[in-house]
């Protein structure tokens, strides 16, 4: 089942979500399906249960190789769902770029995110899951935790004259294959 998106101001997007205590129980795997069905469905690189009204801290993200190329990199990342993740920072390094959400439609703006990170969670079948990221995979990471402590990404940008709807930024800007929604 496609789940419906909360956008800015639903107040599930502005509290700390919940730890999952029994990942393995029918009523977490039951949503996990919805919600990969939800992100397959959205055509973005990350998704927050929160996002999809569910105060659970969990994540899915994925960057396909021509994503990747598309931005830049060259490294893809897999499916994958982190449950109760942990965010560790390697770096007081950060690099600036654009940012875009699906609970902000149509907007888009500059955000500083560190640019290496280590992050740990469990996965949908109960195992460890525990990596280091560098560049858009710790930038998309960071993204996604953040929804889980209420933060949207125009919380953390320095600079609010670099905020502004999409196509007028990419118009103005950058191509258009530099931001896209996560």
């Amino acid at each position: 089942m496609i789940l419906p998106v909360a956008r800015m101001g639903e107040p599930v997007l502005q509290a700390r979500a919940e730890e999952v205590t029994e990942v393995t129980a029918p009523i977490v795997q039951a949503f996990i399906t919805d919600f990969v069905e939800t992100f397959h469905a959205l055509n973005g690189v990350g998704l927050a249960a929160p996002q999809v009204f569910k105060s659970w801290r969990m994540v899915i993200f994925q960057l396909s190789k021509d994503r990747a190329q598309a931005r830049g990199y060259h490294e893809a990342v897999p499916l994958t769902i982190l449950i109760n993740p942990v965010i560790e920072y390697l770096t007081d390094e950060t690099d600036l770029v654009w940012e875009a959400c699906f609970s902000i439609p149509d907007m888009m703006g500059e955000v500083p995110r560190c640019k290496a990170i280590r992050y740990r969670g469990v996965s949908p079948e109960g195992h460890l899951i525990d990596r280091q990221a560098e560049g858009y995979h710790a930038r998309m990471v960071q993204h996604e935790c953040d929804h889980l402590d209420g933060i949207l990404y125009p919380m953390r940008m320095p600079d609010m004259s670099r905020f502004g709807f999409v196509n007028e930024i990419r118009q103005r800007l950058m191509t258009p294959s530099e931001a896209s929604p996560s």
